[in-house]
């Protein structure tokens, strides 16, 4: 199972930048993808960056799952039916989409129209990958851990899952941590205050960078 070393600066360019010109407000606003295995921290990050970036707002995901006991419609999930994504799959209405643990999971396009400078999509790997090609502008960034023995302990600690259901993640996420090198940008989450300091950094460079280039 392959590992991963921390090292002071962890988020790194894999290629040169590519930016396109705004055409549409889905291409002008700040889209930040964050992705990564299960476990590795991605929901505490966002929490962390956008406590200091207020202005960073989280998108919405769509999904057929149930919703659980306290959840609302539209602020946790947009609940739909399988027939409802459907027919607004069918209707191109998601910017991606993909299917996790049986159930279909989505954005929406009608996200990025939202009245806000910046926006946050923490998706999994496939739907991070068809973000590339749906939305080029968007800014993506794989977060990983500082090793598979670390994400190993973060997920018996969470205590959420049997130990059969963490091998199952644990297998998936040797796969996911092998396409990291598809990203332009990988965050890896050894220390939470450090690497949101990073994540932070990152969005500066990258909104300065696209500014430049309107």
């Amino acid at each position: 199972m392959a590992s991963l070393s921390a090292s002071a600066t962890s988020w790194c360019p894999t290629s040169a930048v590519r930016w396109s010109t705004p055409s549409t407000r889905a291409e002008r606003v700040f889209v930040l993808v964050i992705t990564g295995p299960s476990g590795v921290g991605k929901g505490t990050l966002i929490a962390a960056l956008r406590a200091r970036q207020p202005e960073l707002e989280l998108s919405v995901s769509a999904t057929t799952r149930a919703p659980r006991s306290g959840e609302t419609n539209g602020l946790e999930y947009h609940f739909l039916t399988d027939e409802q994504f459907e027919e607004r799959l069918a209707r191109d209405e998601f910017l991606e989409h993909a299917t996790y643990a049986g159930n279909r999971y989505g954005t929406l396009r009608s996200e990025l129209e939202r009245d806000a400078p910046g926006l946050i999509l923490e998706i999994e790997l496939e739907g991070a990958r068809q973000v590339a090609s749906s939305l080029p502008s968007a800014t993506r960034v794989f977060i990983a851990p500082p090793s598979v023995e670390a994400l190993r302990r973060r997920l018996v600690g969470r205590g959420a899952d049997s130990p059969e259901q963490i091998e199952s993640r644990l297998t998936r996420a040797e796969e996911e941590l092998a396409a990291q090198e598809e990203f332009l940008y990988v965050v890896v989450n050894d220390e939470v205050e450090r690497a949101t300091g990073e994540l932070e950094d990152l969005v500066a460079k990258v909104k300065d960078q696209q500014q430049r280039s309107t």
